[in-house]
């Protein structure tokens, strides 16, 4: 190949050029991208609390990035893609041999509140920025819609911040889809012992105020007073820019295990891609910084060979800091939950998720140690944990896995 253009400069698209230039590749690279590459775990948690600066979150310096010695097109997006190649929001097209498609995710609105200020999102660094500049106004009545973990992690800092928070969850337990009920239920009790007011299994109707803000309205006919609102209701694959390009796009672009789309040259990682997931048997989206950061190795591998030559098999990894606690999380959640170290009520513990004697996935509460020993004896593709490596993990004794 002699030029590769990756389209998405955050930390997918800033790992498949850094893959490029490490397995050798030494031609044209194009970097494509909204914004510069910054990393976005620290903007619902240091950055709003004033811990980190927006040059702390940067990902690379400027040597790193020199060192790639690519042709950067920053500050305008991908408008659409197809045989000539990507023809961008300023009119210029760029052709290639091959093609990264690592932009990401944006986050979901409420059109109820479209003409409305005071009400946020946070996905990018700009929004982190309009936030912050307005929780420091000063204390005032603050509403998250959504008791996921960007949700809870903007409660947690606009606590700490002096704030009155109530969080809105639609669902009966906060994380259950991903923690499962039990689980789900002990992180949604974080909210309660620091002060903050969650209301679950009641979806948001509207909203009042004219120009601004004022209350939030509840399908049950309650209205939540609030100087501000903040929407952490999830984010969808930024593909429309593929329209029409020939590619499988639904809920992400469809990808196989090793990243590659219906066109070998063609490779979709990050947040954008569904990928065929051989631990799962199904197609997953993983909205996650490790997915993020190492699906490239595997996707990149595959472009430089023209095919598909080694596949992403690994379980999906993620962590969370809410009011001063590590909540850490790998594998899948079933409903055969079992702790396996600590006190859930003292929220310091592991629970261990079960298929029968195989383990599924793990999850802790400012428990780092035991949960590393047991993330490393999560089921490793074709070769599956037992309950006999939980309890070695749990002892210090090695165990398999992919660790």
């Amino acid at each position: 190949m002699r030029t590769v253009a990756v389209v998405g400069t955050s930390l997918a698209g800033l790992r498949a050029a850094q893959e490029l230039r490490g397995r050798g590749f030494d031609g044209r690279l194009v970097m494509i991208g909204a914004e510069p590459p910054y990393d976005r775990p620290p903007l619902s948690k240091d950055f709003l609390l004033g811990k980190v600066s927006a040059d702390d979150v940067a990902l690379a310096g400027q040597d790193d990035l020199d060192a790639l010695a690519a042709e950067w097109h920053l500050g305008v997006r991908a408008e659409r893609f197809g045989r000539e190649g990507v023809t961008l929001g300023d009119g210029t097209t760029i052709a290639a041999d091959g093609y990264v498609i690592a932009t990401g995710a944006v986050a979901r609105t409420l059109d109820a509140a479209r003409n409305l200020s005071g009400v946020h999102t946070l996905r990018t660094l700009d929004d982190a920025v309009a936030l912050k500049r307005a929780l420091a106004a000063g204390p005032s009545s603050v509403v998250v819609i959504g008791a996921g973990f960007i949700g809870a992690e903007v409660a947690s800092a606009c606590r700490l911040l002096g704030h009155e928070v109530t969080v809105v969850e639609a669902m009966p337990v906060p994380l259950a889809s991903v923690l499962g009920a039990r689980m789900g239920a002990v992180c949604g009790e974080l909210h309660a012992e620091n002060d903050v007011r969650l209301i679950t299994g009641v979806s948001v109707a509207g909203f009042a105020g004219d120009r601004r803000v004022t209350g939030v309205r509840l399908a049950d006919d309650r209205e939540l007073p609030a100087d501000l609102v903040v929407a952490g209701v999830g984010s969808r694959p930024a593909t429309g820019w593929l329209t029409g390009s020939g590619l499988a796009v639904d809920d992400g672009v469809l990808v196989d295990s090793g990243c590659v789309t219906v066109n070998p040259r063609v490779i979709a990682v990050g947040d954008v891609a569904r990928y065929r997931c051989p631990l799962r048997g199904e197609r997953v989206r993983a909205e996650h910084w490790t997915a993020a950061s190492d699906q490239p190795g595997v996707a990149v591998a595959n472009l430089l060979a023209g095919s598909t030559v080694t596949h992403f098999a690994r379980h999906g990894y993620f962590w969370s800091d809410q009011y001063g606690r590590r909540l850490q999380f790998a594998g899948v959640a079933t409903e055969d939950v079992r702790i396996a170290e600590g006190d859930v009520a003292s929220k310091r513990f592991v629970a261990t998720y079960h298929r029968g004697d195989v383990l599924a996935g793990v999850f802790a509460i400012d428990s780092p140690r035991p949960f590393t020993r047991l993330r490393r004896a999560l089921s490793s593709f074709g070769e599956p944990a037992s309950v006999i490596d939980v309890d070695r993990a749990l002892s210090g004794n090695p165990c398999r896995g992919d660790g």
